[in-house]
C-alpha cells in the first residue's frame, strides 16, 4: 500500500507531491516550496513518516524551494537531475535511475528543454512532469538554458507513455489538478498538430514577461534554497 498527497501553494501555483510506503513509513517529497515548509513538515510528522528524499523536477525560477529546510529538519537527501550542474544536491540522478522508499520506486526521465536539468519521475500509473509538460501547455524556453528543440523531444518522449498515464505537473494556473497523456496528446495546443519545426517556431515567437521572482528564486534554488 502507498500514500499519496497533492499539495498546493496558491502564491506560486505550485504543486508539491508527497509519496510514502505504508509498510515502512518511508517517504519522499517532490518540489517543496519554502513558504510551505511548516505545512509539509507538520504533515510528515502527523502521518508518522520518515522523509528519505527531496526530489526537484528542475531549478525553479518562480519560487524558492523548501529543500534545504526539509533536509535540515529531517536528514533527507536532496535529488536533482544530473544536468542541473548544482553542487548543493546529495544526489544528481541520471536518466533511467530509480529512487526507492520502502516498496515504492520512482524512475527518473531526463526531460530537458524548459531548463537543461529538467527531470520527470514515473511512479505507478502516473508521471510527475515538472514544468516540461503542463496541463494544456508546456514550460517556456526563453531563459535558463531553455531549448525549444530539446523540449519538443522531451514532450514526444512523454507522449510515448501509455495514454492512461496520469500527468501531475509542477504548476497549474487554472485550478486543474491532473491530466493524462491521452488528454494532452489530443487537447494540448502546444503538442497537437505540431511537428518539431512548427513547435520551435511557436516557442520562439512567444513574447513573455520576465519572470518576476527569478532574480531571487534562481540563485537561491541553485543552492537548494539555502540562499533564501
Amino acid at each position: 500500500m502507498s500514500l499519496f498527497r497533492q499539495l498546493y501553494d496558491e502564491n506560486s501555483s505550485t504543486f508539491t507531491y508527497l509519496i510514502a510506503d505504508d509498510d515502512t513509513h518511508e517517504a519522499l517529497i517532490i518540489d517543496p516550496v519554502l513558504s510551505q515548509h511548516h505545512r509539509d513538515l507538520n504533515l510528515i510528522n502527523e502521518l508518522g513518516l520518515k522523509l528519505r528524499y527531496i526530489l526537484e523536477t528542475h531549478i525553479h525560477a518562480d519560487h524558492v524551494t523548501g529543500a534545504a529546510e526539509l533536509r535540515q529538519n529531517t536528514g533527507a537527501q536532496i535529488v536533482l537531475g544530473s544536468s542541473t550542474g548544482v553542487h548543493c544536491a546529495d544526489k544528481l540522478i541520471n536518466d533511467g535511475e530509480s529512487i526507492t522508499v520502502g516498496n515504492e520506486t520512482l524512475i527518473a526521465m531526463a526531460t530537458p528543454g524548459h531548463t537543461r536539468g529538467c527531470t520527470s519521475y514515473l511512479w505507478q500509473d502516473r508521471v510527475f512532469t515538472g514544468d516540461t509538460l503542463l496541463i494544456g501547455s508546456c514550460g517556456r524556453t526563453d531563459f535558463q538554458q531553455g531549448d525549444a528543440g530539446q523540449l519538443y523531444d522531451s514532450l514526444q518522449r512523454l507522449m510515448a507513455l501509455p495514454g492512461e498515464t496520469l500527468v501531475y505537473p509542477a504548476h497549474d494556473y487554472s485550478g486543474r489538478r491532473v491530466s493524462s497523456i491521452a488528454q494532452e496528446q489530443n487537447l494540448n495546443p502546444k503538442i497537437a498538430d505540431h511537428d518539431r519545426t512548427a513547435f520551435i517556431d511557436l516557442m520562439e515567437s512567444q513574447s513573455l514577461p520576465y519572470p518576476k521572482h527569478i532574480d531571487v528564486a534562481l540563485p537561491a534554488n541553485e543552492a537548494c534554497g539555502k540562499a533564501a
